[in-house]
């Protein structure tokens, strides 16, 4: 999927959600770091009110970054696997035992190729 030419569409967009995924993670976690220390801070000065707050600021931060790399990775997991519904190769291998010219082989021929190897050719 990532060396196939045809969708530059989705690869940019899945290059962007890993770049946004690699700074996003990291600043979340240490936003919501401050958040609680902050929460805890405030509880010790009897500001209750300023400690919910940064509390609930802190479940709606990570609340909304689970739900988009919950969204983001569905979304690329269901282009993964429409591309993939679509674009199946199947590749035909011969044994190296088999090596016959290409004008001398025939349905009798390699019948009896399958016969001698331990590979079935498809």
């Amino acid at each position: 999927w990532l060396r196939n030419p045809s969708p530059q569409h989705e690869k940019r967009t899945l290059f962007g959600d890993m770049v946004c995924f690699l700074f996003i993670t990291p600043l979340a976690t240490i936003s919501g770091w401050l958040c609680l220390r902050g929460a805890v801070d405030h509880l010790h000065f009897s500001s209750r009110l300023e400690a919910v707050g940064l509390i609930a600021l802190t479940v709606a931060l990570f609340t909304i970054y689970l739900f988009w790399t919950l969204v983001s990775f569905r979304y690329h997991c269901r282009l993964y696997n429409e591309w993939r519904r679509t674009n199946q190769r199947v590749m035909l291998l011969i044994p190296k035992s088999a090596s016959i010219p290409s004008n001398q082989q025939s349905l009798l021929g390699l019948q009896s190729l399958k016969r001698n190897s331990k590979e079935t050719i498809v």
